[in-house]
């Protein structure tokens, strides 16, 4: 047998005043009704919860133990409506954010500040995943926001630019690329091992090289995925590698960084990415947050 919330509300009242008529006043109801109510309780729970005579009300043991539960019920009870409010609006809920590795270096932490000072009550879970891992878990319903490489399928994905920067060479520490006084330029470059990335893990990038450093095939020593991985190969003396500027941060001990000459001052792009389809408010609220807030270039 099932209880209710009014029989919750009654038993707590009583349980309380240990008093059924100051229960009652309390309750704005009369004794009779609220002495029922209880008995119902009791017969639904299947145990007694109350000891009543003539001149007072105690608790039983199991009551004490049931006074501590049906208080946290009501509360949940009465937050729920609240709650549901909440997340229904925006303001409340998950978004599941995937990012680049190279996204991660600078850009992640500002873009997460904005959302925990204007949405606390939006809890954001991080995924580390590549672009075409994202586009994937965004149409899978697995991640809510992408920080991603362009192109995108407009048709099905919503997206904006978020931030720019430039492409540099990474070469081991020493290496005469460092001691140029200048930009690296297509030239400098032509002859020299290349760790590269991949094109089917890191297509994004590896078109942007092409397309800006003709990269002979006898060159490539390396191919890889993580921009991470590139800079251990280039710091162990493999190779030179085309990182985003934002990969400098990092600090990796025997690599250093140049400039490279390229058509546009800034070709590297980051996009915020979504599901236009997507049914999750919390979504919606926090790009709305973010909107006018970035690029962060």
């Amino acid at each position: 047998m099932a209880f209710t919330l009014e029989q919750l509300r009654g038993f707590v009242a009583v349980a309380e005043e240990l008093h059924f008529g100051r229960a009652a006043s309390r309750l704005a109801m009369t004794q009779p009704p609220l002495s029922r109510q209880v008995q119902k309780l009791e017969r639904a729970v299947g145990a007694r919860l109350l000891v009543r005579d003539n001149r007072r009300v105690t608790l039983t043991a199991a009551g004490a133990v049931f006074l501590v539960e049906a208080r946290r019920l009501l509360s949940l009870a009465d937050s729920a409506p609240e709650l549901a409010r909440r997340v229904s609006s925006g303001s409340s809920g998950v978004v599941r954010v995937g990012f680049t590795a190279a996204a991660a270096y600078g850009i992640l932490g500002r873009l997460l500040d904005e959302v925990a000072a204007h949405l606390p009550g939006v809890d954001v879970e991080l995924v580390e995943l590549v672009t075409r891992e994202q586009v994937a878990g965004l149409v899978n319903e697995e991640i809510d926001l992408g920080l991603g490489r362009p192109p995108f399928d407009d048709s099905t994905f919503g997206s904006r630019p978020l931030y720019r920067e430039g492409l540099l060479v990474a070469v081991p520490s020493g290496h005469r690329l460092a001691g140029l006084g200048r930009a690296a330029t297509a030239a400098d470059v032509a002859r020299e091992p290349v760790i590269m990335h991949s094109p089917t893990d890191a297509r994004y990038f590896y078109d942007l090289v092409v397309r800006t450093v003709p990269v002979a095939s006898e060159n490539t020593v390396h191919t890889v995925g993580q921009v991470l991985t590139m800079l251990w190969l280039v710091a162990a003396g493999r190779g030179i590698a085309f990182v985003p500027e934002s990969a400098a941060r990092l600090r990796i001990d025997g690599v250093a960084f140049v400039g490279l000459r390229t058509e546009a001052p800034r070709p590297v792009e980051l996009h915020l990415l979504w599901l236009r389809a997507s049914a999750n408010p919390a979504l919606w609220r926090t790009l709305g947050v973010l909107e006018g807030r970035t690029p962060f270039a």
